[in-house]
């Protein structure tokens, strides 16, 4: 018998496999349409630019404003939000300008408006503003308060901010008193040292800004911006500053309602480590504080203010020591102010609500027998003794819980 196995083929196994049924493909699908929406005409910008401004303007928020700018994505046209922004804030009041000048600054500050467009919305107010001083003397002033805010971090450096603004002013020779103004707002937010250091860095010099005939010493003397002059600039340091002009300067700053960073910068202008360290500024800083949050006839404490400037007392009152000085300052603020009913209570509640002061120097104020801290203690002692209930309380709870 032939064994004829090996004549026969062995099927393979690519012959034997089960053939599955293929898998439908996916249809590709198809793309999804975008609704691209229309740019908005340079009517729609003003119309909704009008709108933004006077809203900001009343209710101060910021934050609204800038995302209402971006919403609009019309960078090309950011220039009709400029121009507008002046133009209905112009005649307005000084805190209005501020306000305005401090938006346009935030929008250079988030990419959200290019310098080019902020120099374009400028021109034509700049154009005309001499045939303005007609009918607006302070003009200069006004504009002043507008374009200041720029030069603060993260808006336009002051040396390509200044060369473009003058170039239609430089041919009316008012280039000059334009700057000046600027220079003189600025001072009010941070110390003569600190803009002098500025215009210095941004290596400017009056001769490019004033006519050839001008006499540029004379000139900024009668202008009082010496401190723009190499040898003033050098000059000036940090601890020239008595306690009188430390608490004036402070108390400039807060009536000017400078934001915190104006604060600290102007503290680093004009003091050492060393001297913010002490004892006299420590107490000059709560002072003029809380001054500047008491109102109705000092009745009351405005607790948006104390939360406003928390950060500049965090930032200094940073041990216990320090703490306990600062409530030693409050103690003779209210002695000076022949202890108000209630006002010391309510400052302790804002100074412990903004974590400023901690619980235990409150205690190490309330125990303290310090013979120089003495004077008008006991009445003060007496004016938070609810307060320091609602602490023990609240100490009490917090255990049992």
């Amino acid at each position: 018998m032939t064994d004829d196995r090996g004549s026969r083929e062995r099927p393979s196994s690519k012959d034997n496999a089960v053939k599955r049924p293929s898998r439908p493909s996916t249809p590709t699908p198809l793309p999804v349409p975008t609704v691209t929406k229309p740019a908005l005409t340079e009517e729609e910008v003003e119309k909704k630019s009008t709108a933004i401004i006077e809203e900001y303007v009343q209710i101060n928020d910021l934050k609204e404003a800038l995302q209402c700018v971006q919403e609009m994505a019309s960078t090309d046209l950011l220039f009709v939000f400029v121009r507008n922004g002046l133009e209905s804030t112009l005649e307005r009041s000084t805190l209005a300008r501020e306000r305005m000048g401090l938006l346009l600054q935030r929008l250079v500050q988030n990419s959200t408006l290019p310098p080019q467009q902020y120099y374009k919305g400028l021109q034509e107010i700049l154009e005309a503003a001499e045939d303005m001083s007609i009918d607006v003397p302070h003009i200069w002033q006004y504009l002043a308060q507008l374009l200041a805010p720029m030069l603060h971090e993260g808006g336009i450096p002051m040396a390509p901010l200044f060369r473009e603004i003058t170039k239609p002013l430089i041919p009316l020779g008012q280039a000059g008193v334009l700057l000046v103004h600027i220079l003189l707002v600025l001072c009010k937010a941070m110390s003569h040292k600190k803009v002098g250091a500025m215009w210095q860095e941004a290596g400017l010099s009056w001769k490019d800004f004033l006519p050839a005939d001008q006499d540029i010493n004379k000139f900024v003397t009668e202008k009082n911006v010496e401190f723009t002059l190499v040898q003033e600039a050098e000059a000036a340091g940090p601890g020239a500053l008595s306690p009188a002009q430390l608490s004036q300067g402070l108390e400039q700053l807060l009536k000017d309602k400078a934001d915190n960073q104006s604060i600290l910068d102007w503290v680093e202008a004009n003091l050492d480590e060393e001297q913010t360290s002490s004892n006299e500024f420590v107490r000059a800083l709560m002072t003029c504080v809380c001054r500047s949050a008491i109102y109705e006839s000092p009745n009351k404490v405005e607790a948006k203010q104390m939360g406003r400037l928390a950060e500049v007392l965090q930032k200094y009152l940073n041990t216990e020591h320090k703490e306990l000085q600062a409530l030693y300052a409050l103690q003779a603020l209210m002695v000076e102010l022949e202890q108000p009913a209630n006002l010391l209570r309510m400052f302790f509640d804002a100074l412990y609500d903004e974590d400023v002061i901690k619980e235990e120097t409150f205690d190490k104020w309330g125990s303290s027998k310090d013979p120089a801290e003495q004077q008008g203690k006991g009445v003060a002692l007496k004016s938070v003794t609810n307060f320091f209930t609602w602490l023990r309380e609240a100490d009490i709870e917090s255990d049992n819980s």
